[in-house]
């Protein structure tokens, strides 16, 4: 069924020989900075240096890797492409298993895990024509993130949009084939989260006619913006909800991007809430939270003005309506009955009639495919462990062999469908894995071909990456606790040190199998790494991610220190030569683990570290946008427990070296904590290692400086697990 060509250079110029030139020109505009078609910054041209000959797909990637005067940030993507993507490779040639198996000859350049240029999935037009995606570039030696269009036939970089500093395009669609529209968030820093800001933009594919929809800087809007919903016919309008600060009602919009004018549809009396349209566009639920974090959702009847609760005998600790049968008859949820894992469900609108469609007993189903905006999904991802594809349409479904096909072709990777044209005729769809950071094609359903369009980190060659082995273990109160455990290449009966790396939090947060840069670094410099999925992560059910309120100190840290005695008594781990590094909210029970078990790890890291709960919960950028409520919910509403919690309380009880890592500008972990941090351990007698950047945010941005934290950690642990 499925061609196995791969047409990298379907597109040809006459002038050369299989290539095509690159384009003399791309115009740029600013995302976000006219208002009312006053331009608040100006527009300005870049015009790109003399022409070199590259395939079309290397011309659509390195129009995104040149600085202002045209010199290239990484080596010519011409030179790495192609050894980046192995997974074309059952399509292409043959390898031996010894070949794909052998360590690299030298240590893989730290440059190779550092700078994914691609901070979302690409969109496809709804014409198949182009794609729509954001992405990082460096201007003056200053990184700027923002949209890029690439028209696919001509292989060509139509606009770049860049956004203001520390802002970042999310929630990218198109909106007809000429439009797209974009949501504005902030990142503070390589480890940070986006975060909505609610402001919402639109723009032509070319650059032109930008205009801020909605948002706090038009000067109109008192509360929340996001996009609902894009209509079944493209005609340019969106849905856009309205979240009004400090009202307790959701108010959705009908709105004309092109002008900005709206009207209101509908509103419904809960705060925070998020709307599911049908396919008909007729707002059919919308839910959120109460005040005490338990979920509430309502359902509108048919030509009804008001909305009605769901009674919470049908709701259970959840219930998400996440999309529609084609017809609309049908929805399908997010369900937990009780709190355990969420099951994919079916409900039938008229007469409630419910079934599950899938379901993995170890944990939620978190994931939907479909094709046509019109149809219903074809098929739902697992979460735990490797995911696992549950089709929900039968066998002889065009998609589901489509699918399936891909599949059996891209071999120990996952194969997940983004979007199509409006026809249907193409789809886009991503490939990846743990050794594999993915690459992104174009399936053609008139030619049978998927041609390769972009790849993310084109320094990594998968076959030099470390499996990253799903386990599942219990604690020592039975709990059975899942995580990865990625293991570099190894002489049989060697001992590995291991580096345990809690994830980021406090909620909602987890580990999964996918590529994994910090575990393959370190992997690529010989250390096994384990990543523990320990109560309060995401991906479990609502209960599993309560669970860990209360037990920062106890429960948590339990299922950190199983896990790292579980990997010394069954897998090639080297018990005395173990460190524990974590970034984030992770850095947390990374030192403070480190003060329980002082025994247990040589070292400790952290990056970019909360150390201190209370002053999480009251100061910085994260307080004021509720990370205080997160940490009354979720780690404990006691002030003096938030004392007792934090590593800066329990630093005398620490006897690993320490390396801190931090930002002057983190507005996420403002750099006090860091400084603190400091102070108590040199109280303790234990002075730590130091690496502070006056500029840098919540994780550094720039490259050199990722560089060098890689740089460091790798000098830190040889010092501290050498044999």
């Amino acid at each position: 069924m499925f061609s196995h060509t791969v047409a990298i250079d379907s597109a040809k110029d006459s002038s050369s020989s299989g290539v095509v030139a690159r384009p003399s020109r791309f115009r740029v505009s600013f995302m976000g900075l006219r208002d009312g078609g006053r331009r608040i910054m100006p527009r300005w041209r870049y015009r790109r240096p003399a022409a070199r000959q590259f395939s079309p797909i290397i011309a659509i990637v390195e129009s995104l890797f040149l600085q202002d005067n045209g010199r290239f940030i990484h080596p010519p993507p011409a030179v790495m492409t192609f050894p980046t993507l192995p997974l074309l490779l059952p399509l292409l040639l043959a390898q031996t298993a010894a070949a794909a198996a052998a360590p690299p000859a030298a240590p893989i350049p730290i440059r190779a895990f550092v700078g994914d240029e691609l901070l979302a999935p690409p969109k496809l037009s709804p014409d198949g024509k182009r794609l729509v995606l954001a992405t990082r570039t460096l201007f003056k030696d200053r990184e700027v993130r923002g949209l890029a269009v690439l028209a696919l036939e001509s292989a060509t970089t139509e606009a770049l949009m860049p956004f203001p500093p520390e802002q970042v395009p999310m929630n990218f669609t198109w909106v007809s084939n000429t439009r797209i529209v974009a949501a504005r968030g902030f990142r503070a820093g390589s480890r940070g989260p986006v975060l909505a800001r609610g402001e919402v933009l639109a723009v032509n594919r070319d650059g032109s006619q930008a205009r801020y929809l909605f948002g706090l800087a038009s000067g109109k809007s008192q509360g929340y913006g996001y996009v609902a919903s894009v209509p079944a016919q493209y005609d340019g309008h969106v849905s856009l909800a309205e979240v009004m600060w400090h009202h307790d009602s959701t108010y959705l919009h009908d709105m004309d991007t092109a002008t900005g004018y709206r009207t209101t549809i509908t509103q419904v009396p809960q705060a925070h809430a998020t709307f599911l349209l049908q396919h008909d566009g007729q707002p059919r639920f919308a839910y959120g939270h109460d005040e005490g974090g338990k979920f509430q959702l309502w359902r509108r009847g048919d030509g009804a003005r008001d909305w009605q609760r769901v009674p919470d005998s049908r709701v259970g600790s959840l219930l998400q309506p996440i999309a529609f049968s084609a017809d609309d008859s049908e929805f399908f949820a997010l369900h937990s009955a009780a709190g355990g894992p969420e099951v994919l469900v079916a409900e039938h609108l008229a007469r409630g009639a419910r079934r599950v469609a899938a379901a993995d007993p170890a944990g939620d189903i978190d994931t939907l495919m479909q094709v046509s905006r019109r149809d219903a999904p074809f098929a739902a991802l697992s979460s735990v462990g490797i995911p696992r594809v549950h089709y929900l349409k039968p066998d002889g479904d065009r998609d589901v062999q489509l699918h399936r096909e891909l599949s059996r072709h891209f071999k120990d990777a996952v194969v997940e469908f983004i979007n199509a044209s409006e026809d249907g005729g193409k789809v886009l769809f991503s490939v990846r894995s743990d050794r594999d950071p993915g690459s992104y094609y174009l399936y053609d359903r008139a030619t049978n071909k998927a041609n390769l369009l972009l790849a993310r980190m084109l320094g990594i060659v998968p076959e030099q990456m470390a499996e990253r082995r799903p386990i599942a273990f219990q604690g020592r109160d039975g709990t059975t606790l899942h995580g990865f455990l990625t293991m570099p290449a190894h002489a049989a009966g060697a001992k590995l040190p291991l580096v345990l790396i809690p994830h980021d939090g406090p909620n909602g947060f987890r580990d999964r199998w996918y590529f994994d840069a910090d575990a393959q670094f370190l992997a690529s410099r010989g250390y096994a790494t384990l990543q523990v999925n320990h109560r309060g992560s995401g991906g479990m059910g609502p209960a599993f991610e309560r669970a860990a309120f209360g037990q920062w100190g106890g429960k948590v840290l339990d299922d950190l220190a199983d896990g790292v005695r579980w990997a010394a008594g069954n897998a090639d781990i080297d018990g005395n030569r173990m460190c524990v590094f974590g970034t984030g909210f992770g850095a947390l029970p990374a030192l403070t683990l480190a003060a329980r078990e002082p025994k247990l790890f040589k070292c400790a890291i952290g990056y970019a570290g909360v150390y201190d709960v209370g002053l999480y919960a009251g100061e910085g950028f994260m307080s004021e946008i509720g990370s205080g409520e997160n940490v009354e919910r979720f780690v404990t509403d006691k002030r003096a427990e938030m004392k007792a919690l934090s590593a800066t309380t329990q630093a005398a009880s620490i006897e690993a070296a320490v390396l801190l890592i931090h930002g002057g500008e983190d507005r996420i972990a403002p750099d006090s904590h860091a400084t603190r941090m400091r102070a108590a351990l040199r109280k303790a007698g234990r002075e730590p290692e130091w690496f502070h950047v006056d500029d840098e945010g919540h994780g550094f941005h720039k490259l050199d400086n990722q560089v060098e934290v890689y740089r460091r950690l790798e000098a830190f642990l040889a010092k501290h697990l050498a044999r």
